[in-house]
């Protein structure tokens, strides 16, 4: 946020640490650039936040409501609190709703060890769910010539969404319906090979955290994870706009 062309800068407490910070700054930003994990499945340097997963939520001093990292600005003064009773079992909490939504079996999944989902789950400490699994039975779209859908492990994260539509440009990818029966679909649901806008570049496969989306004829051990060029892409689409 620059005054009088300076970027203005603020002080602040994490976990009763002093740091500072840009004013243009998310809580998220901020606490990775002083390593103070938070857990995020939606969030992707050089995506769009939208506070979708609810994981990163954070206490702040004065505030009633848990606030979401990823999309909350600091400002001058602001205690934050990352580690909490409250924020563990907030956080387990919706761990435990992703996985019984859809099927997610770890010991039995070709994701295992490759996956967000997974890696903060142990992290966490979740070994067991305390809410009725769903079990939904979903289609796997295989119509694509080089990759694969699986409905059944996508956590609705809308990566895929956003980097199709901000860094390659294309849009192929949106989310229908509600609740349960929500899922990422292709123009206007129509098969992932038909999309003829789709350019076939891969994107949405490496920004995948669970492994819903793949190359075919591989391994999701075998996928290499390029999520790494997405903030170089994001300041040259920018530069271009």
């Amino acid at each position: 946020m620059p005054v009088n062309g300076q970027i203005k800068i603020v002080t602040l407490k994490v976990n009763g640490k002093d740091v500072s910070a840009r004013a243009d700054q998310t809580i998220l930003q901020v606490c990775r650039e002083n390593e103070v994990f938070i857990p995020t499945l939606c969030h992707l340097e050089g995506l769009s936040n939208i506070g979708a997963c609810r994981l990163c939520m954070v206490e702040v001093a004065g505030q009633k409501k848990l606030l979401p990292a990823c999309t909350t600005t600091v400002n001058e003064g602001m205690e934050i609190t990352t580690t909490t009773d409250r924020l563990g079992h907030y956080r387990r909490m919706i761990l435990e709703l992703i996985f019984s939504e859809r099927n997610h079996t770890c010991s039995v999944c070709v994701s295992n060890n490759y996956c967000e989902l997974q890696f903060l789950s142990q992290k966490l400490g979740i070994d067991h769910i305390r809410v009725p699994y769903r079990f939904p039975k979903f289609n796997v779209d295989a119509s694509h010539p080089y990759f694969v859908l699986d409905h059944n492990r996508c956590i609705l994260c809308t990566r895929c969404v956003r980097v199709c539509d901000e860094i390659e440009g294309a849009h192929v990818w949106d989310v229908s319906g509600r609740g349960i029966q929500a899922r990422v679909i292709t123009e206007l649901n129509q098969p992932w090979g038909s999309a003829e806008t789709c350019t076939q570049c891969g994107k949405c496969v490496n920004v995948c955290p669970v492994g819903a989306l793949s190359d075919k004829g591989r391994s999701v051990a075998e996928n290499k994870k390029r999520s790494e060029f997405l903030p170089y892409l994001t300041q040259r689409r920018r530069e271009k706009i």
